[in-house]
């Protein structure tokens, strides 16, 4: 997945579930599955003989994915949100970000938390503004992003944590998101920073045994070296990073992988993650692998056994799913739960998605070469995948553009740095009328901005090998 790096993909056949949503309903209801799920497992935990009987449940809600199964007027079925497909592996359907909010359970990021962030970054001289893709509504939800900023202002230690899978030496646009988000709030807050690359997950799903040659495992843990080069090139502070291989930091983390797995159900995992009896048993142990970096002693070295810090995880918003089955449990990792800011449980900050260049509906894939700008890429060959196959949302009539549908204008409300400029080609492209009226006008500016991205991305790898990359992989004390 591109939004959280490396997230547990999912075995080929998900779990399936009966058709539910038969209850009768009179017109113009409002009936989700997702609500009735949600009331079932509270009668469940309140049938008599229950431990939990006559207490509010304290669980996070349940882990399954967005499908939106709305019921609308004289009971017929909206498809329009009926293709509102959204989980850890699928992202598909015009996406209804509030629909989101409301279905998962999070958090709107309001003005009132920007302007607390912009306190606690912009008004400390740390960063010289907020991140655009705050101002922008990009990043717009969240979990206990608010007490995180509890312990910026009271001093209380936290770290950051997001990661990548290995499976491809190329990195695109989408993939480069999450690390540019979460270096903006590595310097805005001035924490440590965790990398988790997950290459033994992707030796579980995508690994090949030849007899008579073997298997393929540290093919992946190779691609963690060449994947780590693009991320070091976004800039971070090494002296507050770490960068680990599941393959060799798995010592280190194996007390809290073990205490994840006695903590959560096979019946759990299967809910959540859809494993079947095609699964192997790898994939089914290791989401607790994802889960122990959110949790502070899990780096009893990199933190100086500070068990006690909270963890911000930056995300897409497809992710949020997993880790409401970390946070159900967290309480039993962290000493003194009760006492700790998030009572162990890991804040999430989730973004938007980033769409392919067919179209704004879904996510960028590696599968698909002509749905990404990838970080290898020529000045030639951005110019033309731009050109060639970004959707344009702009009018046969002339009268401008549908901007919702339009890629590259969507592109440039992740990448163009300039507000007032952003702001200008949106009135006249949404209007067609001025220098940006034509979807060609908005493509050149696109493909100008991101061949300066990619090509300084590319200087800074230049400088990058092994040896390098060696030292920031290195198990050290981290500064903060």
């Amino acid at each position: 997945a591109c939004g959280f790096c490396f997230v547990a993909q999912p075995p080929s056949q998900p779990l399936q579930m009966a058709p539910r949503g038969s209850s009768s309903t009179g017109p113009g209801s409002l009936v989700t599955d997702e609500l009735r799920d949600l009331l079932l497992e509270y009668a469940e935990l309140q049938a008599p003989g229950s431990p939990t009987a006559g207490t509010s449940p304290e669980r996070e809600p349940a882990a399954r994915s967005a499908k939106a199964a709305t019921k609308g007027k004289d009971g017929e079925q909206d498809t329009k949100d009926e293709d509102m497909v959204v989980d850890p592996w699928t992202v598909s359907g015009r996406i209804d970000y509030m629909k989101l909010i409301n279905q998962f359970g999070s958090c709107k990021i309001t003005p009132e938390l920007l302007q607390r962030i912009e306190r606690l970054t912009v008004g400390k001289g740390h960063v010289k503004a907020l991140h655009p893709w705050l101002r922008r509504d990009i990043f717009f939800s969240h979990r206990d992003l608010d007490l995180i900023c509890k312990c910026a202002e009271q001093g209380i230690p936290f770290y950051l944590y997001t990661g990548r899978g290995p499976n491809s030496a190329a990195l695109h646009l989408g993939h480069l998101l999450p690390f540019m988000m979460t270096k903006w709030l590595q310097d805005a807050f001035r924490v440590p920073l965790v990398i988790q690359m997950t290459d033994d997950e992707k030796f579980l799903w995508k690994g090949d045994y030849v007899e008579g040659e073997g298997d393929d495992l540290m093919r992946f843990r190779g691609l963690t070296t060449e994947n780590a080069k693009d991320i070091i090139a976004c800039g971070f502070d090494k002296a507050k990073t770490f960068i680990f291989s599941d393959l060799e930091y798995f010592g280190h983390m194996y007390p809290n992988i073990l205490r994840i797995w006695k903590a959560v159900t096979f019946s759990t995992a299967k809910g959540a993650f859809g494993f079947d009896g095609d699964s192997n048993i790898g994939q089914i142990g290791f989401p607790a692998i994802q889960a122990a970096p959110s949790f502070p002693s899990t780096f009893k070295i990199p933190f100086g056994n500070r068990d006690d810090m909270c963890c911000l995880i930056p995300c897409a918003i497809d992710q949020d799913p997993y880790f409401r089955v970390t946070r159900d449990i967290s309480h039993k990792l962290v000493r003194d739960a009760d006492k700790h800011v998030l009572k162990g449980k890991p804040a999430l900050v989730h973004s938007k998605f980033f769409p392919p260049l067919q179209g704004s509906t879904g996510k960028m894939s590696s599968s698909d070469e002509n749905s990404a700008v990838f970080l290898t890429d020529t000045a030639e060959q951005i110019h033309k995948k731009i050109f060639n196959y970004a959707q344009s949302g702009e009018k046969k009539d002339g009268s401008g553009a549908d901007l919702e549908m339009d890629v590259a204008f969507q592109w440039l409300k992740f990448f163009l740095d300039d507000d007032g400029l952003l702001a200008k080609i949106e009135a006249e492209y949404g209007s067609g009328v001025g220098e940006f009226r034509s979807s060609d006008s908005v493509k050149g500016k696109l493909v100008e901005v991101l061949q300066e991205i990619v090509r300084e991305h590319q200087e800074h790898r230049a400088k990058l090998n092994n040896e390098v990359v060696a030292e920031w992989m290195a198990v050290r004390k981290l500064e903060f």
